[in-house]
């Protein structure tokens, strides 16, 4: 069984707007509805495990009986920082009856990501064990120092970590096991890199943009009325 674990549980505070990013409307659809649908109508996936904030909670599951969600099996509260959430989204998906092979981790705010990365990035865990999907740094990198450039990057060598990011479950087990949680682990390949797992890639669209500004919002529109 492949589980997909959709973290949504952040507050969008660098967004600017009283109404956490994930449930602002495009096209008069909630932003993370659109992220659950591409879990749904992904051949990969088995079930789903959505972790929202407390506060949310409630009031999104009323906006949830107006889809069909067949895949949806739990609502998860989060923690006070992403690897908290997604620590308590983990803690959720595996019983004695039914175990969890891969776990596929995305963040809700990212309404843009295809079933074929989906599919591609389980598949690649299912091989490799851990798979992170990524994209091309397209911009000019530079290091710098004291308000100067010291030295100028070489972006072929550098990717974008994009979601899902994908492991066998025990593995991500592990990893949470065995690291300490905090602020620094701003996804799941940086605790599994920690304990020395080689973490295959796979390259995706830079379309799958995660909504942070209120631009990228703008941005999203134009893809989903495409």
């Amino acid at each position: 069984m492949n589980t997909a674990i959709i973290v949504a549980a952040g507050s969008g505070n660098r967004f600017g707007s009283k109404t956490p990013k994930q449930f602002l409307k495009i096209k008069n659809k909630p932003i993370l509805i659109y992220a659950i649908e591409r879990f749904e109508n992904c051949n990969s996936i088995d079930e789903i495990a959505l972790v929202l904030s407390e506060d949310e909670i409630f009031d999104f599951s009323k906006t949830l009986k107006n889809y069909n969600f067949s895949k949806l099996e739990k609502i998860v509260t989060g923690g006070k920082t992403r690897a908290e959430s997604v620590l308590n989204g983990l803690d959720s998906v595996s019983s004695e009856d039914k175990h969890t092979d891969i776990v596929a981790i995305h963040d809700g705010a990212r309404p843009l990501v295809s079933t074929d990365e989906i599919s591609n990035t389980i598949k690649k865990a299912q091989e490799c064990g851990a798979a992170c999907l990524v994209a091309e740094v397209t911009d000019t990198i530079k290091e710098v120092s004291n308000d100067r450039i010291v030295k100028t990057i070489d972006r072929s060598k550098l990717r974008r970590a994009l979601t899902p990011q994908a492991f066998r479950y025990e593995i991500i087990c592990e990893a949470f096991e065995k690291n300490e949680i905090s602020e620094i682990a701003t996804d799941e390949c940086f605790l599994v890199e920690q304990l020395g797992y080689e973490i295959a890639i796979i390259e995706g669209s830079s379309k799958n943009i995660k909504i942070t500004h209120e631009q990228d919002l703008r941005i999203a529109e134009v893809f989903l009325s495409q």
